[in-house]
């Protein structure tokens, strides 16, 4: 039998009702032998990364890489985990069923954030201080080339189908459209001010780029089979200071968080219009959306919360307390646990949603918090079997 944790939960209740404390105890649940399931969460001054064992909730390893790493990226064909240095300018790859550093690819200046191909077989990273893109083989594990592109990039997103990179360039308020195929500059567009995130649709035929600079989203058609030509389709107003993108699983519905007016602003992907938009907590930075398109968890930086977002409904339904200075979120395998990242704490809150029976109201409780480095940046998770050479 696995072991009982006891956890100190908070009920947090519909908006206007009253919650309580009390203590359960619960039976975490049996996954098998050769289940794994880990979360890699990234210190930025502690130089390592931190791996928590998501079938116990109890840390696991933590990882020596380069100097301040920032992004993190898990690639979803084999077991293998990237980190991004921003400090030293490389790459580590980790391999998730030895939880151990196999290689370091170098890049070039400053890159922060790192992208995997659909395939699993290439690896994308924008070089802010450089001015390019490194593309890296995932399966030989070596840099193959570097694209020019625009001013300062923050990003480089690879679409669905593997075919297009979209490349932010904060430094001159484009973004670069790369055939990954040819490995060249396919169109380069002027967009709004300050381009930063981005999120490509599910069929790969529309980006769309969050600009913190003038509180905007523009909307990009990407070129493909049926002659659409790479264009900008729309600029769409939102919230102060729109900082990340959420996109809902079934791609019909665009979340933005609009850091200095405490709001979201939900966008209709179909037709390019911004739906209608909620006050969310102060200082929202990231948002991560279920696998049923049914809630929203957003953090809340300038609050030290979370707020649950009822996408159906339209609202907030309850605001979880968490650690100082919440930042990145995931979500486990199974949908239950939202990890978040607590910047200025340096540790993991993990939120607990319960299913609640008929006619009572969606529980969110406080489960534990998991120490980690100094300034963690960036978090992911892996869930895999092990496989029959790494059992023995």
């Amino acid at each position: 039998m696995r072991k009982l944790l006891l956890i100190l939960t908070v009920l947090v209740p519909l908006l206007g009702g009253a919650g309580w404390w009390y203590f359960r105890e619960q039976a975490l649940p049996d996954y098998g032998p050769a289940y794994r399931e880990y979360a890699y969460v990234t210190n930025g001054k502690s130089n390592t990364v931190s791996v928590i064992d998501l079938r116990t909730f109890e840390p696991a390893k933590t990882i020596a890489v380069g100097m301040e790493p920032t992004g993190v990226a898990a690639n979803s064909k084999k077991n293998e985990i990237y980190v991004v240095n921003t400090g030293s300018n490389n790459v580590s790859v980790i391999d998730a069923e030895k939880n151990a550093v196999v290689a370091t690819i170098g890049v070039h200046g400053k890159p922060y954030f790192i992208d995997v191909s659909e395939d699993g077989k290439r690896a994308y990273v924008a070089n802010s201080a450089s001015a390019n893109v490194s593309v890296i083989d995932l399966e030989r594990r070596v840099l193959i080339g570097n694209v020019r592109v625009g001013a300062a990039p923050g990003l480089a997103r690879a679409s669905p189908d593997s075919a297009t990179v979209v490349v932010s360039n904060r430094g001159d308020n484009s973004v670069t459209l790369i055939d990954a195929k040819l490995l060249r500059v396919r169109a380069t567009l002027p967009v709004c001010q300050q381009p930063e995130d981005i999120t490509i649709l599910p069929d790969s035929s529309k980006a769309f780029v969050a600009c913190s600079g003038s509180s905007q989203v523009a909307s990009i058609a990407l070129k493909n089979s049926d002659a659409t030509s790479d264009r900008v389709l729309a600029l769409l107003d939102v919230g102060k200071t729109p900082v990340s993108l959420a996109l809902k699983p079934d791609g019909g519905e665009l979340i933005a968080c609009d850091f200095d007016s405490g709001s979201i602003s939900i966008i209709e992907t179909g037709n390019d219009e911004v739906g209608s938009s909620a006050l969310i907590g102060q200082n929202p930075t990231h948002a991560v959306i279920a696998l049923d398109n049914s809630r929203l968890y957003a953090s809340n930086f300038g609050s030290n919360s979370v707020a649950v977002y009822d996408i159906d409904l339209g609202r907030r339904i309850a605001t979880v307390a968490v650690g100082s200075r919440p930042d990145g979120l995931a979500l486990s395998q199974d949908q239950k646990y939202l990890l978040v990242l607590d910047t200025q704490a340096g540790d993991v809150t993990v939120i607990q949603k319960r299913t609640p029976r008929k006619l009572e109201p969606t529980e969110y409780s406080l489960l534990t918090m998991i120490p980690v480095g100094l300034q963690p940046n960036g978090i992911v998770v892996k869930a895999f079997m092990m496989s029959a050479a790494a059992k023995k």
